[in-house]
């Protein structure tokens, strides 16, 4: 096991040393045998410039390199320029078994109770645990920060960590409540990628975590592995730093191991993982009604799924393909097959379920990584890369695509998974899913969309409660605090009540 994990931790490679500190300088036994590693790999290139470099410089690039298996590399990368035939048998498509698929939709209220009593439950036991892919940065929002960090603009100015933290404060306070405890806790443990990392680090501690504990927020980073030129070979970002890349969402599952968090989560017991994307401004967090619908199902892995809006929506679905649990993205499937009607409701769709990367997992299943993790693949990505020219030291900024980057995705392990281990469970669009990608103004999936839509859900909270909001043309919703409402509950103070909108909703009046 140990060696297995050593092999993980080298492939994914956590850069050490910073332009701050340099790392232990290695010593000219240990520099020539990594050379020699490296050359027989036939990647001596990336020694191309090493007599010029300085000790710390010298340092730094033995510590990096140090962290990649070259051997494991030349496999990826050989898979990748030259992969292999396939069968070009079309797949066969069909929606998960009814078995394994609930609605919240159309579900008896009965068994949606039933669900959220036993997973606030599990929280009040402290069985459950937050995992946040948070490794993007805004760009596209016009921002350099970490896209956790961004306010979409309402009218608390809450970042979107902020939101998610102050959910899963009131859940630990519904918790808390709900079984007569003191204790109920979320870990949260935030993987970050290279550049997100300590920008994140230093977003929380100037916010004092949000009002969580210090010692229950887990920042961690994942793994990285190098840029490869169009003919194999390990490109140089520079003399003396290879160019890496972030290994994809799908690779959360070694940073779990290599990160130390898996053992965390085994030293305090944890037995349901809650894990998504921190860009989605209305996910909820640590759901007690996933986590409770999959544990009633004892499943390895669930994942939460919207309807999609129609047939020509570019999303990608949760389907049983070949027999497996698997997502297909919506280039992979013909128009016949998008507008397939369901053969029980004409009105719906047959393949429905849009992925929205919101998933569950036992903690068993992370146990088990070791024993399927050589068995993701690795996707590709072409891109221009800029690089040091190893035969005269200039740097270049090419203007096509000069290599690849290679990188996993969250839902590679679905294949994997036998089916009677796999669940889905349909939620509300408007109550779950509004994703943040695109610059103000975009019109979809924008600071924009994301404000409103939390704020017409802040609306339908008051009313369905009896209270009662007054708009005026464009002037819409309420902002209603996590830190009153996780879910909807407990407005029952505001039956009869008026509320001009826009309106911020923060206390109990």
């Amino acid at each position: 096991m140990a060696a297995i994990k050593e092999t993980v931790s080298n492939l994914i490679g956590k850069i050490t040393g910073s332009a701050e500190e340099a790392p232990r300088e290695p010593s000219a036994e240990e520099f020539q045998a990594l050379k020699k590693k490296y050359t027989d790999a036939n990647q001596g290139q990336v020694f191309a410039f090493v007599d010029e470099l300085q000790t710390a410089d010298k340092s730094r690039l033995f510590h990096q390199l140090s962290t990649f298996d070259v051997t494991r590399i030349n496999e990826l990368a050989d898979k990748a320029l030259n992969p292999p035939k396939t069968d070009d048998a079309p797949a066969t498509l069909e929606p998960l078994p009814s078995s394994a698929t609930a609605s919240i939709i159309d579900s008896d209220p009965t068994d949606l109770k039933s669900w959220y009593d036993a997973g606030l439950k599990q929280v009040a036991e402290n069985n459950v645990a937050v995992v946040l892919m948070a490794g993007g940065q805004g760009t596209r929002l016009g921002s350099s920060a970490p896209k956790g960090c961004f306010d979409i603009g309402l009218l608390s100015q809450k970042s979107l960590f902020q939101l998610q933290a102050e959910r899963i404060a009131k859940l630990q306070d519904l918790a808390n409540k709900a079984h007569g405890v003191q204790s109920a806790t979320i870990p949260w443990y935030v993987m970050t990628s290279g550049p997100t990392r300590k920008p994140t680090e230093e977003f929380f501690a100037e916010h004092k975590y949000f009002g969580l504990s210090k010692e229950n927020v887990f920042i961690f980073e994942q793994g990285v592995l190098p840029c490869i030129s169009n003919d194999g070979k390990i490109i140089m970002e520079s003399k003396s730093k290879v160019a890496v890349a972030p290994d994809g969402n799908g690779g959360i599952y070694q940073a779990i191991v290599t990160s130390g968090v898996r053992e965390d989560m085994r030293k305090r017991g944890i037995k349901h993982i809650h894990a998504y994307c921190v860009d989605n401004c209305l996910v909820k967090v640590a759901d007690p009604v996933f986590i409770g619908f999959s544990a009633s199902k004892n499943v390895d892995i669930a994942t939460k799924v919207v309807r999609k809006r129609d047939a020509a929506e570019s999303v990608g679905l949760i389907v049983q393909k070949n027999g497996k649990p698997d997502v297909v993205e919506y280039s992979e499937i013909d128009q016949a097959t998008a507008e397939a009607q369901d053969p029980q409701d004409s009105k719906l769709l047959k393949f429905r379920a849009a992925n929205i990367v919101n998933h569950y997992y036992s903690f068993n299943f992370f146990e088990s990584i070791e024993t399927w993790m050589h068995k993701l693949p690795h996707h590709v990505a072409r891109k221009k890369i800029p690089y040091v020219n190893p035969e005269n030291g200039e740097a270049v900024k090419p203007t096509s695509p000069n290599g690849v980057k290679l990188e996993q995705f969250v839902f590679d392990v679905f294949p994997m998974t036998p089916l009677e281990k796999f669940a889905s469970i349909e939620v509300r669009r408007e109550d779950e899913f509004s994703p943040l990608k695109n610059a103000a103004g975009t019109g979809q999936d924008d600071p924009d969309t994301s404000r409103a839509d939390i704020m017409k859900q802040g609306q339908r909270w008051i009313e369905a409660a009896g209270g009662i909001v007054i708009t005026e043309e464009d002037k819409f919703g309420v902002e209603v605090s996590p830190l009153i409402s996780y879910g909807g509950e407990n407005l029952e103070f505001l039956k009869g009540r008026e509320i001009k909108a826009p309106a911020l909703l923060e206390k109990e009046e």
